[in-house]
């Protein structure tokens, strides 16, 4: 007979390692209680995205695979520091790259599913929807023309255990859950710990300094957990000698302050969740060459730069997130009533660097040519206001037990752009002449494209999930939703779970889905001005209704529909061994692009009308391709005594392959499709993320000790060049890393890790630095650019 006890234990055991059940009941207990005891706590306290059923009690129980990640272990002596990478190095079905050289994207690391985009997977704290950056990538960014969330904002040391839904599940969650759904579950569980941590690249740059603690403290019936961290991590620079570019890790300093708890009061509980993090943080631009190039005037001065430059884009962020709530019983229903609040913003700051424009002024007026050397850049922010009301009831006569929830949901966002200040993007001394206008390294945004935008959105579901037998479970949802700026949209979800003879478990899901544009796709603006065939003319990215887009035919955005379906299997012979298996597909249409500039050269009629408006080249984003995404997720995990100590072993892989299956061209462009999507652009959508992924580990303890060597695969990337057909695109081969740490415990309370990631330092394959879009030999791609590192921790229980 199937146990999903047996099979979840061997799943979290074997996948994440011995700390994995630890991580579901307070660090307090977590290293004297005895593995029934534990046992007995994760049963009586595991909730799990993906289904709303109350008593949930294992992820495996349920008819879509989630994965449950505890963060106990990885806090205490993960050899990454921030989440994002924390993640790309466990999950193979998850993916975060650190960029270098993509402007505003080198500050953020956005998170992503299955090989699709950012923006396409949704991220919940607490079973709470997260709101997204205010920063939409552009330029050289793998996730390009998306908004994304910015898991860094949240310390590892607060997470509990973060849960990944690879299920389509927007009929359960709304927009945004097309590849899958993250929920992060904080900590409020008594006692308190720190972590001191330091790292740093082989090649002796890039240091990385930790601290953080946690402390929770009973309160009225219930339990308050806050959780303070800093967190900096220097600039590395992996250029050759005789490149005057700095390529590798932005520079950033995070200050992050998170609470999370709850109080009895009356017949529930009032709980409570907020979270603050500002981050200093600064990317380099592309280098400005000194005297005897041609950089001088047009885009350096003689008289500040003699040798040349690099010009920092320096961001000031800030987040914020607050949930507040009461969950309590009104009969026989279980009732959650809740606000949620979530803030982003980016303010620019471009220093070391000159308007070129204003330099050239002062010269030619009998000045020596000088410029400021930092601008106020402006920048963008990003409120999300969510209410919810969520109901929710067992049945336990209804069948074998029937669980029904019903909710609504009203959801208010605004937009903002802010311009910079005059210098930042002013061409002082006219168009074509002399020097560009503009900081260099990023031009200001103008007064023109300054917005404040806003809408609001109304939902309701049902949610249905039944025992139907004692071997088979149906879940069913359905939910509407209306967006004041384009529609509304119903979408559906089917799963289902048979328990066969033999411990094997099938499942399957299919489903419907939509992701709404975000504001930031639908109202960014960004301004230039260029002199193109001797006349001075804007170079824009228009935003979705403006002249310039209604000029060009871009119809009004709309929603991205996807349909979504998963076959699978989980097989657990032994309380000790475990295999599971998914495959899926996902179809999205219309989805979401950002054009190539269109110009009087590659459409001159286009180019004409766009003349007269006072513009040379114009891109937009518009609804306008179709994907079809094919994939396989496996699991495999064993553990089993060796010697006087024990093995664990775990082996996660991900198959995912991306097409472009249709471009459809608003009928102004029909016939211009390779404008619309170039190959380059096809590529980032298609190839973004490498198509496979392989994490294999191996956790073996023994007494005090402990060692941790995890093996990682990616697989190989087709990019796009930079000069574009007939130049051959860049291939880059499959690649293996592997970390390596080993821990000491002086005590139950006290723990040293020593380790090292990447540790036989490779790198990507080398291309034709003409041709990337970081002027590098090679991207930022797959496991980064920046080779081996070390990294040491220290860990203590108050």
């Amino acid at each position: 007979m199937f146990k999903p006890t047996q099979l979840r234990r061997a799943v979290l055991l074997g996948l994440y390692g011995s700390g994995a059940l630890a991580a579901f009941v307070p660090p307090a207990f977590a290293q004297t209680a005895t593995p029934e005891a534990a046992d007995n706590a994760a049963m009586q306290s595991v909730h799990v995205v993906g289904t709303r059923r109350t008593g949930a009690t294992s992820a495996t129980d349920t008819a879509v695979p989630v994965d449950i990640i505890p963060m106990t272990r990885l806090a205490e002596q993960g050899s990454q520091f921030d989440l994002s990478q924390t993640l790309t190095n466990i999950s193979p079905s998850f993916n975060s790259t650190r960029q270098s050289g993509a402007d505003g994207a080198d500050l953020v690391d956005s998170a992503a599913l299955r090989g699709l985009g950012s923006d396409q997977t949704l991220v919940l704290v607490n079973g709470k929807r997260r709101h997204t950056t205010a920063l939409v990538n552009l330029f050289g960014a793998r996730n390009r023309g998306n908004t994304g969330t910015d898991l860094n904002a949240i310390p590892v040391m607060a997470i509990r255990n973060v849960q990944v839904l690879r299920d389509g599940a927007a009929a359960q969650y709304g927009s945004d859950a097309i590849a899958g759904v993250m929920n992060i579950e904080l900590k409020k569980s008594l006692g308190c710990e720190a972590v001191a941590g330091w790292g740093q690249y082989k090649e002796g740059d890039g240091d990385n300094y930790l601290a953080s603690a946690y402390c929770g403290i009973p309160v009225a019936g219930g339990s308050f957990g806050i959780t303070t961290e800093y967190l900096y991590r220097g600039r590395s620079n992996r250029a050759e000698d005789d490149n005057p570019r700095i390529i590798g890790d932005s520079k950033t300093e995070n200050q992050t302050v998170y609470i999370n708890g709850d109080v009895a009061l009356g017949d529930g509980k009032l709980y409570l969740t907020g979270g603050v993090q500002r981050r200093d943080a600064s990317s380099a631009a592309f280098a400005r060459g000194g005297l005897g190039t041609d950089d001088i005037p047009t885009r350096n001065s003689a008289a500040m730069y003699p040798d040349g430059f690099v010009p920092f884009i320096n961001g000031d962020l800030k987040d914020r997130y607050a949930t507040a709530g009461y969950r309590t019983r009104l009969g026989e229903w279980s009732g959650d009533f809740s606000q949620t609040y979530g803030y982003n913003r980016l303010d620019y700051t471009i220093a070391n660097t000159l308007n070129a424009s204003v330099a050239n002024l002062d010269l030619t007026n009998g000045g020596a040519g000088i410029s400021p050397s930092s601008f106020s850049a402006g920048g963008f922010d990003f409120r999300q206001l969510t209410t919810n009301a969520d109901f929710s009831r067992y049945y336990g006569n209804v069948l074998n037990g029937l669980n029904a929830a019903f909710g609504f949901e009203y959801r208010n966002e605004q937009y903002r752009i802010f311009s910079g200040e005059q210098g930042s993007y002013i061409d002082a001394d006219g168009v074509g002449i002399g020097g560009a206008g503009g900081s260099q390294g990023f031009p200001g945004f103008q007064p023109g494209d300054a917005t404040k935008r806003s809408r609001h959105s109304t939902a309701a579901y049902l949610d249905l999930e039944a025992d139907v037998t004692e071997r088979l479970k149906v879940q069913a949802a359905l939910r509407h939703e209306r967006f004041s700026d384009f529609g509304s949209t119903t979408d559906g979800k089917l799963a289902a779970a048979f328990k066969l003879g033999g411990d094997v478990l099938l499942r399957a899901s299919a489903s419907t889905g939509f992701r709404a544009p975000s504001l930031q796709q639908v109202y960014f603006s960004s301004t230039f001005t260029d002199f193109i065939g001797g006349v001075p003319l804007d170079v824009v990215l228009a935003p979705n209704g403006s002249a310039v887009a209604n000029a060009a035919g871009i119809p009004k955005l709309k929603e991205e529909k996807s349909k979504s379906f998963t076959v699978g299997a989980t097989w657990t012979p032994s309380q000790s061994t475990s295999v599971t298996a998914d495959l899926y597909r996902i179809d999205i249409d219309d989805r979401i692009v950002l054009s190539g500039r269109f110009d009087a050269d590659n459409y001159p009629a286009l180019g004409a009308t766009l003349q007269t408006l006072g513009v040379g080249q114009a891109q937009f984003f518009v609804n306008s391709v179709d994907t079809e995404t094919k994939g396989l997720d496996i699991t495999a995990a064993h553990r089993m005594p060796l010697g006087a100590g024990r093995l664990n072993t775990f082996l996660a892989m991900n198959f995912s392959k991306t097409e472009v299956a249709g471009v459809h061209a608003p009928s102004a462009l029909a016939g211009f499709e390779d404008v619309l999507l170039s190959e380059r652009e096809r590529l980032f959508i298609e190839q973004g993320g490498p198509r496979r992924k392989a994490t294999l580990g191996f956790e073996y303890s023994l007494g005090k000790f402990g060692s941790d060597l995890r093996i990682i695969h990616f697989g190989p990337q087709t990019l796009g060049t930079f000069s574009g057909p007939p130049v051959p695109n860049a291939y880059y081969k499959p690649k293996t890393s592997a970390d390596l740490s080993f821990s000491w415990s002086y005590s139950e309370n006290t723990k040293l890790t020593l380790g090292a990631t990447n540790i036989f330092n490779v790198k990507p394959t080398t291309q034709d630095e003409n041709e990337t879009d970081n002027g590098f030999k090679y991207e930022s791609v797959q496991f980064g650019l920046n080779g081996a590192a070390y990294f040491a921790r220290l860990w203590h229980k108050f």
